[in-house]
């Protein structure tokens, strides 16, 4: 199976979607503050998905799978923030955070489910 195959990973890359046309409304003084930083977190979440299934070793899949929700929360934190400055509107936040609660639920299995395997 390649990562790419993984439903986790195709979630993650329509939120990196989703957060680059957000981001894209934001005042031009945030381009290199906090929408910039949004698009980092979010580009994270694949791309260490993708890497820890490229390690070919459970125990550094497992350590990317949590540096790739680490940037999930991240994320959930900068969109809550951009709802407080008023640069997203709060039915499309809760959308990102429900889209960011799943990724984080298939996050926590799969990295259960690997811990149980290498046990």
């Amino acid at each position: 199976m390649k990562y790419s195959d993984l439903v986790v990973w195709q979630k993650a890359m329509d939120l990196v979607t989703a957060i680059y046309k957000i981001t894209a409304i934001f005042p031009n003084e945030e381009r290199f503050g906090l929408s910039s930083q949004a698009r980092r977190a979010a580009v994270s979440i694949p791309s260490n998905i993708a890497e820890g299934h490229g390690r070919k070793q459970t125990g550094a899949y497992i350590n990317h799978l949590s540096i790739a929700y680490g940037s999930l929360v991240e994320l959930e934190t900068q969109t809550q923030i951009a709802v407080r400055l008023n640069f997203i509107q709060e039915d499309k936040a809760t959308t990102l955070l429900q889209q960011m609660d799943e990724i984080g639920k298939m996050l926590t299995g799969l990295r259960k489910s690997l811990s149980e395997k290498n046990q």
